[in-house]
């Protein structure tokens, strides 16, 4: 394919109101839905399969999105049954209301069978309080004592609060599957990086690709590390992922992505999300010529201060880039008094090959 680079451009310049739909496509419609949040929204599309509607990805459930969704059924659908929902990735504001329309509309659910697992097993596990290994996760990110001391003892986000209870059963969606949809046959391609196997589908009959949170035009996705998986390193998951799918990417791709505005320009757009976090990796490494603890690099990777309402996400993201540097043999880390790690750069080899076996 024909990766040459030029300008991002957006071909439609106005979102859809929440009640109505905007056709990309013939048998594509883009529609929003709002998000309770400071990223007040998140992209799905309805694809026509003529005796009814596949939908990729649903916003989050409550009772606003239900009642819009009721709208939108009646309205731009024109009453047609959604038989079938694909789900990007497990993050509630896509996978909110899959199970909803599994149970009340009979839908069936594709999506990537780690995304499955996730979303389900999160939706189960409700928590009044913290878990143990989250706190420890925090501690050890060197989160401020007195919000961890709050966050202890606060009920924290669950899955749950905004997403539908999913039923068993669905269909696995894996790398090199080709799917039929909206008219249209879909190679069926899965990044990393923000979620594990996130699903992105490209079509083989036009121009449209759709990339979820993938595939943004003007803001990045949160690479963080979270206490299921606390030595994750999605900075290199999701550098090699953008790498991968550069090699398909055209410039006259049209990508439908989950936030803002669909765009072409999809080489140029890779090639910035592979840049700006390997500029974060190199202003981090000058920090890190002194130890510090995870939060201690918000600064340096975000370019800003962070308030309170943003420090979760800037702490598992900060987790995410120290774990690159310290797994790919860069940085040092050890064990503070408090429980927080500490990183440092590496001075040579011998650091490294002499780390003990706690730091690992």
């Amino acid at each position: 394919m024909d990766g040459s680079r030029g300008p991002i451009r957006y071909p439609f310049d106005t979102a859809p109101d929440p009640d109505g739909a905007v056709e990309i496509a013939p048998g594509v419609l883009w529609l929003r839905l709002p998000l309770p949040m400071a990223l007040d929204h998140v992209n799905v599309y309805a694809l026509d399969d003529g005796d009814g509607w596949t939908l990729v990805d649903t916003g989050i459930s409550s009772r606003r999105s239900r009642a819009i969704w009721a709208t939108l059924l009646a309205g731009p659908l024109g009453g047609r049954p959604v038989n079938r929902v694909i789900v990007t990735h497990h993050h509630p504001d896509h996978v909110g209301l899959a199970g909803w329309f599994q149970s009340e509309h009979g839908a069936e659910l594709w999506t990537s069978r780690t995304a499955w697992l996730f979303a389900r097993m999160l939706q189960l596990d409700e928590q009044d309080r913290p878990a143990p290994e989250t706190l420890a996760h925090y501690r050890g990110a060197g989160m401020d004592p007195a919000l961890l001391e709050r966050r202890a003892s606060e009920r924290p986000f669950n899955f749950a609060d905004t997403v539908a209870p999913m039923p068993l059963g669905f269909r696995n969606l894996a790398e090199g599957d080709v799917i039929r949809a909206g008219g249209r046959d879909w190679d069926v391609r899965l990044g990393d990086g923000h979620a594990p196997d996130h699903v992105t589908l490209w079509s083989r009959d036009d121009t449209l690709v759709i990339g979820g949170d993938q595939l943004l035009p003007s803001i990045s996705p949160n690479l963080g590390v979270y206490a299921t998986e606390p030595l994750n390193d999605p900075v290199a998951a999701w550098i090699d992922s953008c790498t991968r799918l550069a090699a398909h990417a055209r410039q006259d791709h049209l990508v439908l992505p989950g936030h803002k505005l669909p765009f072409t320009g999809l080489p140029t757009r890779l090639q910035q999300m592979i840049d700006n976090h390997h500029g974060a990796l190199d202003r981090l490494r000058a920090h890190l010529a002194q130890p510090r603890t995870a939060c201690e690099c918000f600064l340096p990777l975000f370019k800003r201060e962070i308030a309170e309402g943003e420090y979760g996400l800037a702490l598992v993201e900060a987790v995410g880039h120290v774990n690159h540097l310290f797994l790919t043999g860069q940085a040092r880390r050890w064990r503070r008094a408090d429980g927080a790690w500490l990183y440092q750069m590496a001075d040579n080899d011998r650091e490294i090959r002499d780390r003990p076996a706690a730091m690992h």
